[in-house]
């Protein structure tokens, strides 16, 4: 086995579904114009994407070591590219609704698949939390290509044309190639899975929410993900309605987002290795705090401007999605600390957890975001992240003081 070759399958894979699962604005925007489709059925991309992710985490995850992660990810891959090439040959919105439903299921195989396997490839908590940082950083270098690559395929001059579609070419050859990749790696063994059945796998997977860190790590996860998903889904919004800025450029200013979450993965990464990730947790959601307190103040008051520019844009346009650098090493730290403190038999079930929650505290997320933004405008729903924010400056903590003791009884768990 060559632990080389397999990370770079990992991050391969990660850049591929980074692309594609980031994509639903851009194909939303496109599905409007070309398919004739109204806002309300286009919105339904998003269930599409999101609900067989749930859906199959949960069905599959504790069972998938019987499968193999590499076998898992191949048919995921595979599956992929024929539904890219399908798009790509067969333009229509029910091919768009098909792509995004084979995009989402497969991707709770590969997750579940690549969070396990870093399990294999790592010897301490440190090393887990390093590498998962990583893979993380690199998945949102792939959100950030995707909006470039999609904006080289569509023509504003022809709206109505499906011919942003060929898009799904390149895709298609991508996961082909993820798929070669994967056929000629060898990877480490999964854990044996005995001999139980599937039924037991379920009892296996629900046994775990019995775990106090496991409960605390879910409360957790629910809340990063719905600041995460309430913060980067209104950001066009509020850059557009709050600091005045023309729609295409809300949509662009809302990219250092991106930027700033794959710089944070990809800087801790490196930090982990040296630090606890408790401080550093810590330290990132008391400047995100700050971030959100000295930026919101700035944004009153402000008028629409003919002559906007990126010269002179509003200070927070630039300053507010600075905190993606801080959110960043969050949610891939806790998922690396529950992890690393579980039997590596059972980080597929815990990891098929870590996808059911991070699914509704997404939805959970955007939505109340947006209800807060109708009622009570784009300031206050920012500044009702604070909330959340404080419950896991007291989750983290509680977190790490249950870990602590389930270590002092058990110092062999790995």
């Amino acid at each position: 086995m060559s632990p080389a070759r397999v990370k770079i399958s990992l991050f391969s894979i990660y850049l591929l579904y980074a692309i594609l699962l980031n994509s639903v604005g851009a194909v939303i925007l496109q599905s409007i114009a070309s398919f004739g489709v109204t806002k309300q059925d286009a919105s339904l991309l998003e269930a599409f994407k999101d609900l067989p992710i749930a859906f199959v985490s949960f069905l599959v995850a504790s069972s998938l070591p019987r499968l193999g992660y590499r076998r898992a990810m191949t048919l995921a891959v595979a599956a992929v590219a024929a539904a890219c090439l399908a798009m790509a040959l067969i333009p229509a919105f029910l091919t768009t609704k098909l792509l995004f439903l084979t995009v989402g299921a497969s991707f709770a195989l590969v997750k579940v698949s690549v969070y396990s396997t870093i399990g294999l490839l790592t010897n301490d908590a440190k090393g887990h939390a390093s590498l998962l940082n990583l893979i993380e950083g690199l998945f949102m270098v792939g959100v950030l290509a995707g909006y470039f690559l999609f904006a080289a395929f569509i023509d504003p001059a022809q709206a109505s044309s499906t011919a942003w579609t060929r898009v799904y070419l390149p895709l298609a050859l991508l996961a082909a190639a993820n798929a070669i990749l994967l056929a000629v790696t060898r990877f480490p063994p999964p854990p044996a899975p005995g001999e139980a059945r599937l039924a037991q796998d379920f009892k296996e997977m629900l046994a775990l929410l019995w775990r106090p860190s496991v409960i605390v790590f879910a409360i957790s996860a629910f809340f990063y993900v719905l600041i995460e998903q309430g913060v980067g889904t209104w950001l066009p919004t509020f850059n557009n309605e709050v600091l005045r800025l023309p729609p295409a450029m809300s949509v662009q200013a809302a990219s250092i987002f991106a930027a700033a979450l794959a710089a944070g993965r990809l800087g801790a990464g490196m930090i982990l290795k040296r630090m606890n990730w408790y401080p550093l947790l810590n330290i990132c959601l008391f400047c995100m705090g700050a971030l959100i307190m000295l930026t919101l103040p700035a944004t009153r008051g402000l008028e629409p401007r003919a002559d906007i520019s990126w010269f002179n844009a509003p200070v927070a346009a630039f300053i507010l999605p600075l905190i993606g650098l801080f959110l960043a090493p969050i949610y891939p730290a806790i998922n690396s600390v529950i992890l690393s403190s579980l039997p590596r038999n059972l980080h597929a079930a815990m990891t098929g957890l870590i996808v059911i929650f991070s699914a509704l505290g997404g939805t959970t997320g955007s939505f109340i975001t947006g209800r807060s933004f109708a009622r009570f405008g784009g300031e206050t729903a920012f500044l009702f992240s604070l909330a959340p924010m404080a419950a896991l400056f007291f989750l983290l903590w509680l977190l790490r003081r249950v870990i602590n003791l389930r270590e002092e009884r058990a110092p062999d768990v790995s």
